[in-house]
């Protein structure tokens, strides 16, 4: 079995910075998670959920991290390494911006960001799945050399599977 390195979890970027969760992020947290429209998490659930977030960074060595753009000091979204429908080996980006910072480059710097982190680590390929419906979302990704592997059906409809090679 390869081992990795750890990811790093202090990431800097010309207008970003992605950092380690905080439980005082949990609002900011809340307020990003209600924009998808199905209702709002209650705060202590998504405290429990940055713990979590927490502990699975400290067994898996990847991590999902804020975005705090570096003048306003504000919470934006998150982006990072996740497993999800991958693995560790391979592991999938994944993002999520609040509406009002959408279409201002955010996201491809942040994305830009952890895949530089990522290929540090030693890992060859990441993977990413995004919504049929996610036509900004599959942008970024074509933008930092992504590439479709395959579609497949899931119940909230078609998901795009890319990857990226990190050699």
């Amino acid at each position: 079995m390869t081992t990795y390195g750890t990811m790093s979890f202090h990431l800097e970027t010309e207008r970003l910075l992605l950092r380690p969760w905080a439980e005082s992020d949990a609002a900011e947290f809340c307020a990003l998670l209600s924009e998808r429209g199905k209702g709002t998490p209650a705060v202590e659930h998504i405290r429990t959920s940055i713990a979590e977030l927490i502990a699975a960074t400290a067994t898996t060595g990847i991590a999902l991290l804020p975005i705090q753009r570096r003048v306003e000091g504000d919470f934006i979204g998150y982006c990072g390494l996740i497993i999800g429908r991958s693995t560790l080996e391979e592991p999938e980006i994944a993002y999520e911006l609040f509406q009002h910072a959408h279409g201002r480059g955010y996201a491809t710097e942040a994305a830009g960001a952890v895949i530089g982190a990522a290929a540090a680590t030693g890992r060859k390929r990441l993977w990413s799945t995004v919504g049929a419906w996610n036509a900004p979302s599959l942008r970024v990704l074509e933008k930092l050399g992504f590439e479709r592997d395959h579609v497949s059906t899931e119940e909230n409809g078609e998901v795009v599977w890319l990857t990226r090679s990190l050699l």
